[in-house]
């Protein structure tokens, strides 16, 4: 039997969703900050256990969120070739939505306040060359992605591209060659389909971190007004037999 917090809602108790949440960042302070070489603070990752993190050369900025799923592998990878190691740099504000996979054979880098929908694919190399299925030889190429990008679910990145910054990229579009920024670019191959209004101030992921321990307490607060009705009998119910109601 696997234990879930509900089927239609969140029946937990302020307590046991306070503790549940120190347990998770608990184990991703012991078991998954020292994967990264370097990791600012602010750190929030969502079902740890379904992160995968691979290999040496990844760092992560401020306030990044990293989310997993159930079910859903996120995954972060830098791969060896002879003496040449991919490498993966994120700024700050970084947001990583469930199954995700961003794969470096030479170099990755992701500006702050960037934003990766669900199950989108980042990779710099083809990982085998056209004629040699057995070898990659030169078919890797840096990626460079710019500050406040924007991710649609399922978007693919590949390698030797340079997205630009405050762009968004359709979902499902495939990126294979240079987008400018400020655009929306959409298709397979993506292709620019317009340009944002310059005149038009962009807010980012960063004015949500502006004042974090102020962001912490109204957070929890709003945590004890939704849940301040439960009770351990209910959610133990919807645990351990739930109905409809649940």
């Amino acid at each position: 039997m696997k234990w879930r917090d509900g089927v239609r809602g969140d029946w937990r108790p302020y307590l046991i969703r306070r503790l549940q949440d120190a347990w998770v960042q608990f184990y991703v302070n012991r078991f998954i900050v020292p994967e990264f070489d370097d990791v600012g603070g602010g750190l929030r990752i969502s079902f740890p256990r379904n992160l995968e993190i691979f290999g040496g050369q990844i760092s992560v900025g401020k306030h990044a969120h990293i989310n997993a799923a159930k079910g859903t592998l996120t995954r972060l990878c830098t791969w060896k070739t002879g003496e040449r190691e991919g490498r993966i740099t994120m700024g700050d504000h970084v947001l990583i939505s469930p199954g995700t996979h961003i794969v470096s054979s030479e170099s990755i880098s992701i500006g702050s306040n960037t934003m990766f929908a669900s199950g989108c694919y980042v990779s710099d190399s083809d990982w085998h060359d056209t004629y040699d299925r057995t070898a990659e030889l030169d078919k890797h190429a840096p990626i460079v992605i710019g500050e406040n990008v924007w991710f649609g679910v399922r978007a693919i990145v590949g390698k030797g591209v340079t997205v630009g910054d405050n762009s968004i990229i359709g979902a499902g579009s495939v990126v294979t060659r240079d987008i400018p920024a400020n655009c929306i670019a959409a298709g397979n191959p993506a292709r620019v389909v317009r340009e944002l209004d310059p005149t038009r101030q962009i807010r980012t992921r960063a004015e949500l971190f502006s004042e974090p321990d102020e962001q912490a307490r109204k957070m929890d607060q709003l945590m004890r007004y939704l849940l301040a009705k439960n009770t351990l009998r209910r959610w133990l119910r919807s645990v351990l037999s739930p109905t409809k109601e649940d």
